[in-house]
């Protein structure tokens, strides 16, 4: 497999936990510490230090040091891949449906094509 592959594999990996998905979604909004990262949970900072370690490692955000405060920042190029891989195939489902669409509606044609006279003046 190729790096691009396990860069998604991690990736996709590290957002199907709810929790990790929520951490996202807070990130986008704004960096936050760790510490503030684990106010709304009823679990321990140790196991939201762990969520953002998995998102870490995903590349999905990074961390910086900024005086005494360690903030977590959501790494929005990280999810260019993803999206380019949903769009690519979106588009192709998108593809088969319009040809799917296509054939029905000639068939639809043809069927009405092959009434007899009497039915298709009814």
């Amino acid at each position: 497999m190729g790096d691009s592959t396990q860069q998604l594999d991690r990736a996709f990996a590290a957002l199907a936990d709810p929790t990790r998905r929520d951490i996202v979604s807070r990130l986008s909004v704004s960096d936050a510490t760790v510490g503030e990262l684990a106010e709304p949970y009823d679990v321990s900072f140790q196991a939201i230090s762990k969520h953002v370690k998995v998102l870490e490692e995903a590349g999905l955000v990074t961390r910086s040091k900024d005086a005494q405060r360690r903030p977590v920042h959501l790494n929005r190029e990280a999810f260019d891949p993803m999206t380019e891989w949903i769009e690519r195939y979106r588009r192709e489902a998108e593809e088969r449906y319009r040809r799917l669409d296509a054939l029905l509606a000639r068939t639809a044609q043809d069927d009405g094509d092959r009434r007899p006279a009497e039915e298709q003046e009814s």
